[in-house]
């Protein structure tokens, strides 16, 4: 990750572009002592802002909150892109809130490095060694965990059933070829094949690291990061194959100005049927139901296809899923609601109200879902798991990663000029 100090000075670098001045977030973290009240307050940041998920989490913010008459929740909820933001500020200002949202991996690993977050190996070990180990992977650093997740899956595809049956196709399709030929038909039919959130960049992310996957093959990935180097014909290849799809004009009007989860963005296009697919994770049933009308029966999910002479296989998988950190020094409240969250009781209610697939095993039986089961047997068919592109690798390269593959797909970059300042970003890092 290189050293510590220039990845601080990359923080402040980015916090300045975010606009958030230091003397606004220093009040962040570190006030969790109500003082003479005798009540703690733990400030929990976090991204749910879809319904039904933001009243569950309110609502479990208040289950606790009963259970511990000492002890006060404030929440605070982001949407995706401007909780990234704000997070960069406050890592570069020395200060994280109490209690907040992470995908591990990189981004994790460098408030690691700054000293910003609390080791919670000891802390949560009694009962955190029973959770999904899949599930714990990316918040564990040198044998130390920093983060207790509470979701995990994948990215697939997401379509309507109708939609396909209408353009005369029998089955999802299994390889690129196949899928390029459903966009095709779906055009021919008059169905927009494919909504994206253009505006917001990682949605597009996606598809480039899923294609990269597909064609140099997943250990590529890290190879790649770990040389600072992403110019290798399977990478060039991958943008190549973006580049197949983007020139059949395949997404949804006005698509490189829409937004996720917005009344007008990607997941309401494919909610409202006005687009047959989405490549999207494990929650967006839920999103397309709340920013949209939601498919019912109609829904349904398939994996990325294969890349005809890739190096990879259906069976490797694209993903992550959400966890919780502390920031260092954190009250023992905070791990105290940490534990709570983590519960086989508050899993279930995920699991039954919010869509989230269980990561307590005493959780699974209230998964009902048929899509959800079909995420899940995916999941546990994986012969191989890569971690989000802008979470795995450092910021400024998970940025890089996003900006260049949003400039491909606007027609601004070319496959190799991708490879190309990829690359450039990951040796600055160093």
């Amino acid at each position: 990750m290189g050293d510590p100090a220039l990845s601080r000075r990359g923080f402040l670098a980015a916090s300045a572009a975010a606009g958030l001045s230091m003397t606004a977030l220093s009040a962040c973290g570190g006030d969790s002592d109500g003082g003479s009240s005798g009540t703690t307050t733990i400030e929990w940041w976090n991204i749910s802002t879809t319904q039904p998920t933001k009243d569950v989490w309110a609502g479990l913010a208040k289950q606790f909150e009963a259970q511990n008459p000492n002890v006060k929740v404030k929440i605070v909820q982001l949407e995706n892109d401007a909780y990234k933001s704000k997070m960069t500020a406050l890592t570069a200002s020395g200060k994280l809130p109490d209690i907040f949202h992470t995908w591990g991996g990189g981004v994790l690993k460098q408030q690691i490095d700054a000293g910003l977050v609390e080791d919670l190996s000891d802390r949560t070990k009694e009962w955190a060694d029973g959770l999904l180990p899949v599930a714990r992977e990316p918040y564990l650093f040198d044998d130390k965990a920093y983060g207790i997740p509470f979701d995990i899956g994948m990215i697939g595809f997401w379509y309507n059933k109708a939609h396909f049956k209408q353009a005369g196709i029998s089955a999802p399709p299994t390889t690129w070829s196949g899928f390029l030929d459903a966009v095709r038909k779906l055009k021919s039919a008059g169905i927009t094949p494919l909504a994206l959130a253009g505006k917001e960049k990682w949605p597009g992310m996606y598809y480039w690291a899923y294609l990269a996957m597909r064609t140099a093959g997943i250990d590529a990935l890290q190879k790649a990061s770990d040389d600072k180097d992403f110019t290798g014909e399977g990478f060039v290849q991958a943008g190549q194959h973006l580049r197949d799809l983007v020139d059949l004009q395949p997404f949804q009007k006005g698509f490189l100005g829409a937004a996720y989860s917005s009344p007008t963005g990607q997941a309401a296009a494919v909610g409202n049927g006005k687009a047959a697919m989405e490549l999207m994770g494990q929650w967006a049933p839920v999103v397309e139901a709340d920013a949209g009308k939601g498919l019912g029966a109609n829904l349904g999910f398939f994996p990325f296809p294969e890349v005809e002479g890739g190096k990879g296989a259906l069976t490797e998988v694209f993903g992550g899923g959400g966890g919780h950190a502390l920031r260092a020094g954190a009250p023992q409240e905070a791990v105290d609601f940490l534990k709570f969250f983590a519960s086989a009781t508050t899993d279930t209610q995920l699991v039954k109200k919010t869509g989230v697939l269980p990561v307590v095993p005493a959780a699974e039986s209230a998964l009902t879902d048929p899509n959800l089961k079909a995420v899940q047997t995916q999941l546990k068919a994986a012969t191989g798991f890569q971690l989000y592109l802008d979470q795995a690798y450092a910021p400024a390269v998970g940025q890089e990663v996003n900006d260049s593959v949003a400039a491909l797909i606007a027609g601004s970059k070319s496959p190799q000029q991708v490879a190309e300042s990829i690359s450039k970003v990951a040796k600055e890092e160093q």
